[in-house]
């Protein structure tokens, strides 16, 4: 069973929260750990910005790593999400517990 890890920061805590909340309702992720406000340092549209920012990992199972990616990009409040992911592995409970989450 593969197991897989997406991140993607966020404005804000309450736009984390919301998209973490549909990415569970529809059953796409497991979990969703919002990270505490971080400092941002960007290059966008050929400037360089700052800001602040919310970081989340989201659990997930590989078979719905695309979907759950996909999903976010569709609820994200941002144009262009930063969403990224990879592949990981898992200790065999937390895999089943992955697996089980979609079912």
């Amino acid at each position: 069973m593969a197991a897989a890890m997406i991140w993607c920061p966020f404005a804000d805590e309450e736009s984390a929260a919301s998209a973490a909340g549909i990415l569970l309702d529809e059953e796409l992720v497991a979990c969703a750990n919002i990270l505490p406000p971080m400092r941002s340092l960007y290059r966008w549209d050929g400037k360089r910005g700052e800001g602040r920012e919310t970081g989340v990992l989201f659990k997930t199972d590989g078979d719905r790593r695309d979907a759950a990616m996909a999903r976010l990009a569709e609820v994200h409040p941002y144009d262009e999400p930063a969403i990224m992911s990879w592949a990981c592995d898992a200790a065999p409970g937390t895999a089943q517990w992955l697996a089980r989450a979609g079912a």
